[in-house]
């Protein structure tokens, strides 16, 4: 027999949860601030630690893949604390690197096994909210969202007052409370796989699986609208409108704003209105704000015309995105460990090709970016026409079978 978890309060499981996925952004955001000074100490340029994000989320996505089988098959609380406990050890060894490749190196440890505590989390969600998945998915997003918007900021504060090193101290001494909290309050799994499949095997089901295939495409394809974003953006707006550092952070700020706008409208509706309607509408409002963007760019208008398009634009692909997973975990009771590693590999795999195709199409404008955008929310609209064309049917066979209904 499966043993019940010990009920648990939303209003506290899902801080938790969110404190849980904040670690990795703040893993990303808090250092920014320090690259520089960083790159002089270990002797080395600046490009070199920039890699250092790029080799992040490599471990991460590693991890995911690892991490994701065992999360189906291990109780949960276990697998956080092994992630997290590893992830402060790994933060420690930061401190003590004195290369850049050794530097790198900690930094692939420490995103591989933190990815043990992370992937746990969708499925511990779709267990706790069923078929309203979405609306915990919302619920921690908008909560974990205040972390990169705060990030920078708290780094520039710890340089200041001591060092870099003081930077990964805070993030250690963050995941100790973390640590806490959850060997507290995070229960163990109550839909832990009994069945004896093989690792690989997992990945099959999974994968082979007809009815998430669309969604795990749309999953994708709006994640690399999103990257393209996040890759691009600076130059957009430092470059191209040459806009300064401070209303740079005013306008990445405004943005967050929007995606935890977005989420805090999604958690609200998609009860009522379920994952699929949330979805399409997001897509609408994603469709009409991506071209409104491209249109902008094609006629090179100013500032305050890409601020307007983007700014909806973010937050409705934010929807596309927590809907289309949520929809996803919903088909995999038993791999939702499983699903959720895919569905962050396939995400950080296609965000990584954002950069290259920008690079590529690099003419000097923010043109590039709006496009790929755009091209981005087409491939997830012809991905998402099978189930508008049959829930459309669905509709059009209801009323007549009521009309008919009515006449007899």
């Amino acid at each position: 027999m499966t043993k019940t978890a010990a009920p648990v309060s939303l209003a506290i499981l899902l801080p938790v949860l969110a404190s849980i996925m904040a670690v990795s952004p703040l893993a990303i955001d808090l250092y920014l601030p320090a690259m520089p000074v960083i790159a002089a100490e270990l002797s080395t340029d600046m490009s070199m630690v920039q890699n250092s994000l790029s080799i992040y989320l490599v471990g991460y996505a590693l991890g995911l893949l690892f991490f994701g089988p065992l999360a189906d098959k291990y109780p949960r609380r276990y697998l956080v604390l092994t992630g997290l406990i590893g992830f402060i050890g790994f933060t420690f060894l930061l401190l003590l690197c004195k290369s850049i490749e050794s530097f790198l190196a900690v930094r692939m440890a420490q995103a591989f096994v933190s990815s043990a505590a992370t992937v746990v989390v969708p499925g511990t969600i779709r267990e706790y909210y069923g078929k309203d998945t979405a609306k915990g998915l919302s619920y921690v997003s908008m909560i974990m969202m205040v972390a990169p918007m705060i990030a920078p900021a708290i780094g520039s504060v710890f340089l200041t007052i001591h060092s870099w090193q003081a930077i990964f101290i805070g993030l250690a001494a963050y995941t100790c409370i973390v640590v806490a909290m959850v060997a507290k309050v995070l229960p163990n799994s109550t839909q832990l796989s009994r069945q004896q499949v093989s690792f690989l095997g997992r990945y099959k089901i999974v994968l082979g699986h007809k009815g998430a295939r669309l969604d795990l495409i749309s999953s994708m394809m709006i994640s690399l609208a999103f990257f393209a974003y996040i890759t691009a953006i600076p130059f957009v707006y430092l470059t191209v409108f040459k806009v300064n550092e401070f209303w740079f952070s005013v306008l990445f700020a405004i943005n967050v704003l929007a995606l935890m706008t977005a989420h805090f409208i999604n958690s609200r509706l998609v009860v009522r209105k379920g994952s699929r309607r949330m979805l399409q509408f997001g897509l609408m409002v994603s469709i009409v704000s991506s071209s409104a963007l491209l249109l902008v760019n094609m006629l090179a208008l100013p500032l305050a015309y890409t601020v307007a398009a983007v700014l909806p634009l973010m937050g409705s692909i934010s929807m596309v995105a927590v809907n289309a997973d949520a929809l996803i975990l919903q088909e995999f009771a038993k791999q939702s460990g499983t699903a959720t590693a895919v569905i962050g590999v396939l995400r950080f795999g296609v965000g990584g090709l954002a950069g290259p195709i920008l690079a590529l199409a690099y003419d000097g404008t923010a043109l590039p970016f709006s496009a790929l955008m755009w091209c981005s929310v087409i491939v997830v609209v012809i991905c998402q026409l099978p189930h508008f064309i049959g829930a459309k049917h669905k509709h059009n066979n209801k009323q007549l079978t009521d009309t008919h209904g009515d006449v007899s």
